[in-house]
């Protein structure tokens, strides 16, 4: 049902409350005439009468009176539910759902996600993660967060000013038995844990140092698609691991895993914010947008 029939029902209930046309009309910021037009055109397309009237008084026909005993509570909870939606176009509340890279998530819980809550405690946040790249739209998320390289093309960007990178480690027990890589081409001679991208294709190794690009397809047994397994086979020693920054930092700074070839990796792409249009944004989106923007003019 569109706005104008929701229009005609309460016209019925005004009329009903009110006993008359013109009170009914003056409460609708109407004219009389085209109150009893809107009637007149309901009672056709139902087929019967919902008001006797004559020129001096008006009053309920019998299917007047079901009709206002059945549409009235269900119109109020229409109405209810018409203002609890518009009320977060004004007010940030309700619920934003989040997809994100697991790495992409961990960097946005502190401070985007920490600090939007702290400003707007009724806003409920719920955060996905998972490595496939999904499409938001069609499962329900209101924003997605990944490197801008895999932003799709038909979404609105936001970049966070965190610019990614990867890390190549190993842990100490696999290049105590395996010895170093000192370059890039030394992984030829090495045991790589493969990794399968969300489209289905394997990830190239990527390096630069000086203006000197290398790519590589890097050797190895296994083949993998989850970051959490991934690292964990990294720590086993089974192999050497190429993996976002991030991902990997306590490891790294535990002594868990080892840092190699670090002169060879450099930042590729920032982390972005990504939703599928601009209009009619919710209180909670718009809200969750510029803070997203202040922390990023923020950034050093």
């Amino acid at each position: 049902m569109d706005m104008a029939g929701l229009q005609e029902l309460g016209a019925v209930l005004a009329i009903a409350r009110r006993g008359t046309f013109r009170a009914a009309a003056i409460d609708m910021s109407m004219s009389t005439t085209a109150l009893s037009h809107m009637i007149a055109r309901l009672e056709s397309h139902l087929g019967v009468r919902l008001f006797n009237r004559t020129t001096r008084s008006v009053s309920l026909t019998d299917a007047g009176r079901l009709f206002v005993e059945r549409v009235g509570p269900a119109l109020q909870d229409i109405h209810g539910a018409l203002d609890a939606v518009r009320s977060q176009r004004d007010k940030p509340t309700g619920m934003i759902r989040i997809n994100a890279a697991p790495f992409a998530a961990r960097q946005i819980i502190s401070p985007l996600i920490a600090t939007f809550m702290g400003r707007y405690p009724e806003v409920h946040v719920d955060l996905a993660t998972e490595a496939r790249l999904v499409d938001i739209v069609a499962e329900g998320f209101d924003l997605g967060v990944r490197v801008a390289a895999l932003v799709p093309s038909d979404m609105i960007a936001l970049p966070l000013g965190r610019p990614q990178r990867y890390a190549i480690v190993a842990s100490a027990d696999y290049l105590e038995k395996n010895g170093r890589p000192e370059g890039p081409s030394d992984l030829l001679g090495h045991r790589c844990l493969r990794v399968r991208l969300p489209d289905g294709s394997l990830l190239r190794w990527r390096f630069e140092k000086e203006g000197q690009s290398v790519e590589l397809d890097v050797p190895g047994s296994v083949t993998l698609d989850e970051t959490g397994v991934a690292r964990a086979a990294a720590l086993e020693g089974i192999g050497i691991g190429c993996f976002m920054e991030e991902s990997i930092a306590e490891d790294v700074k535990a002594g868990r895993l080892v840092r190699l070839l670090e002169d060879w990796t450099h930042a590729f792409g920032e982390l972005c914010l990504y939703y599928p249009g601009r209009r009619n944004l919710s209180a909670a989106m718009q809200a969750f947008l510029e803070t997203a923007r202040e922390l990023a003019r923020d950034r050093p």
